[in-house]
């Protein structure tokens, strides 16, 4: 019998516990608490993005040494450790004035302090790890525990957000997970969202731009900046360009979805997440379009984030813009208030003549993929789907 593993490692460099329970792994870092690897076991292939940079742990992070190397300002403090799955609290984009000149970071602080290890066990029939951030400036403290059960193809992620200030908090909190090559590949990955509106960013992408600003549409189909519709279900269609996008997922679901099949390697990874705290996907793709460091022209990524929020326009415009689509962009939390959520990260093998998913559905201890042809794949979860 395979006994499930939750054990302390170093990985690139950075310190960090790995979940395994001999069909699936998971890397989990401490600083940043980036979720940065995540595959099948004996799998050379990582579905999530790895930064093709050197990261180092974020409390290193020194603007007079590291700049050059990663960015200016709150930018290059989150891409110093950035990887794979960032965690974005108190707000989503960049901080405001008074924020940056006291040192926060690019999307909030919790993707660039020191997470704490409360617990790790393991046995024959689980693993997890529980972790811990303390946000100073929103006064906001985040436990997350991640579980992967025996025979499961998924890891079940709870995340409990604490408000400990003595005043009412709006925020932002989304999910930054991000793809990329080789997984996410152009010409053989697609794509699937459980959503359908959309809107494009409003402020182009540094003049680089592949779609039109400030324009709505219909999943997948968006209007480029030159004119003709393009697929965004498709990876990285011309280089030297990138967008962010805005997509509400279906309302009538209790559980949203965003998912890639990898045609080439018959593989599908994903998330499903509670449709109801997080009611926004925005995307983002780099295709070559940044020169400068660290991106030097060379990076690929596809953001697919889940959220309360639908853009990174920072907290203060959310609370301008109040909702889109008539729905709300940011949250509340009361003082001493505390809210809870829990997602799946998922990877399984699919069927060589596989057409694409059609859809998701949640069991209570399984989730299953439907494609157009009438197959379906079970995919056994590490937890109930709350």
């Amino acid at each position: 019998m395979t006994v499930c593993e939750a054990t302390p490692i170093l990985s690139r460099q950075r310190r960090g516990y790995r979940l395994s329970n001999g069909l699936i792994e998971l890397t989990v870092l401490l600083g940043g608490g980036h979720i940065a690897d995540f595959r099948s076991c004996g799998s050379p292939c990582n579905v999530l993005f790895e930064s093709p940079w050197d990261t180092i742990e974020p409390s290193e992070y020194s603007p007079k040494i590291h700049s050059t190397k990663y960015g200016q300002g709150p930018v290059g403090k989150f891409l110093s450790g950035f990887t794979g799955h960032a965690l974005v609290l108190g707000y989503f984009g960049m901080p405001n004035s008074e924020e940056a000149s006291r040192g926060l970071p690019l999307h909030g602080e919790a993707a660039c302090v020191e997470w704490q290890v409360r617990s790790a066990s393991s046995d024959d029939k689980a693993a997890s790890v529980s972790l811990q951030a303390v946000l100073p400036a929103y006064q906001l403290r985040v436990a997350r525990t991640l579980h992967v059960s025996a025979r499961a193809s998924s890891v079940s992620i709870e995340e409990h957000l604490t408000n400990h200030g003595k005043a009412e908090l709006d925020y932002q909190w989304v999910e930054h997970v991000t793809f990329g090559e080789p997984f996410f590949a152009k010409s053989e990955a697609q794509l699937f969202l459980a959503a359908k509106r959309g809107r494009t960013w409003p402020e182009g992408y540094e003049g680089k731009e592949l779609l039109g600003s400030n324009s709505d549409f219909d999943w997948p189909w968006a209007l480029s900046s030159t004119g003709e519709m393009v697929d965004l279900s498709r990876a990285f269609l011309r280089n030297g360009t990138g967008f962010v996008a805005a997509l509400l997922t279906e309302s009538q679901r209790r559980h949203a979805f965003a998912a890639v099949h990898n045609q080439r390697l018959n593989l599908v990874a994903g998330y499903v997440f509670d449709r109801h705290r997080f009611p926004w996907i925005a995307l983002w793709e780099e295709n070559r379009a940044r020169e400068n460091a660290p991106w030097n022209g060379t990076t690929r990524a596809r953001g697919v984030e889940f959220g309360t929020s639908p853009m990174p326009l920072g907290l203060e415009a959310a609370q301008r813009l109040k909702t889109l689509f008539d729905t709300p962009v940011f949250a509340t939390l009361q003082a001493g208030g505390s809210v809870t959520t829990s997602y799946q990260l998922f990877t399984t093998a699919v069927p060589v003549d596989w057409s694409g998913i059609a859809d998701l559905d949640t069991l209570e201890t399984a989730l299953v993929l439907h494609d157009a042809c009438g197959q379906r794949v079970r995919i056994p979860a590490s937890r109930k789907l709350s």
